[in-house]
């Protein structure tokens, strides 16, 4: 049986359309990527991160942000200008923002994920005697720090028992200089009734060696909080491949 076609018009007799090949030739509403996007997805869930490369595990967290083109050029990008997925999620949103593709939306889904990181690494030590659980306290001080543009210094506060109970960053700085001033460090230890300090900053550089201001500005600390009963039990300066303990170099004394 012949059909009208959409002017109610026969068409020319013995002709029968193909509507299976017209359909084939007909461009597919979904996006290339869009399959791309549920394979990765379920990589990730089947095999875990361990599975993907840096650029794939950037591809899952820009899907949320730009949810209509192809984010592998733009996770490319970054990680040319950054160097590793840690540089990437830890970069300071102005220079972020430098690279072509990268909006609010970016910035902010980047910002979350380093924000959680942070959060899950903090509740493993929060609450932990830092003797028995060092190796967690580095990983968690490396996973805040390492990857920072500009130095960080933090205070991780302890009880009687070296039980961590707080970790505050004192204080932010440039590319080589952090200001930080004794007597705050000792109100806030006394406000927190804590019995020990834990003092720990960041070289952007990558070289954990202290210098001279480090090493000053750490026995002025000391003598600010000895003078109240609170001990300076190490000060750790966090590298990107290492970091130093002043304790084990004997630079406490």
């Amino acid at each position: 049986m012949t059909s009208a076609n959409q002017f109610g018009e026969k068409p020319f007799p013995g002709f029968e359309p193909d509507f299976e090949v017209i359909a084939a030739k007909q461009p597919s509403k979904e996006p290339h990527f869009h399959n791309h996007r549920a394979r990765l997805r379920a990589r990730f869930m089947s095999a875990g991160a361990a599975a993907l490369a840096d650029y794939e595990m950037l591809e899952l967290v820009l899907f949320r942000a730009i949810p209509r083109r192809d984010v592998k050029p733009l996770a490319k990008r970054l990680l040319a200008e950054f160097g590793d997925f840690n540089h990437v999620i830890s970069a300071a949103p102005m220079r972020l923002t430098q690279v072509q593709g990268v909006g609010d939306a970016v910035v902010q889904e980047l910002k979350i994920v380093e924000a959680a990181a942070q959060m899950l690494a903090q509740a493993k030590v929060l609450g932990k005697n830092v003797v028995s659980s060092w190796s967690e306290l580095m990983r968690y001080c490396k996973t805040v720090m390492a990857h920072r543009d500009t130095e960080q210094f933090r205070i991780l506060f302890l009880d009687r028992k070296n039980t961590l109970i707080a970790d505050e960053p004192q204080a932010k700085g440039t590319i080589d200089h952090v200001p930080v001033y004794p007597r705050e460090v000792a109100k806030r230890a006394l406000e927190l009734n804590a019995t020990a300090v834990i003092l720990v900053h960041n070289h952007p550089s990558g070289d954990p060696a202290p210098s001279q201001q480090d090493i000053d500005m750490t026995h002025k600390i000391i003598a600010a909080t000895a003078a109240l009963g609170i001990a300076v039990h190490d000060h750790i300066i966090i590298g990107k491949a290492s970091d130093t303990s002043f304790r084990a170099a004997g630079l406490l004394e």
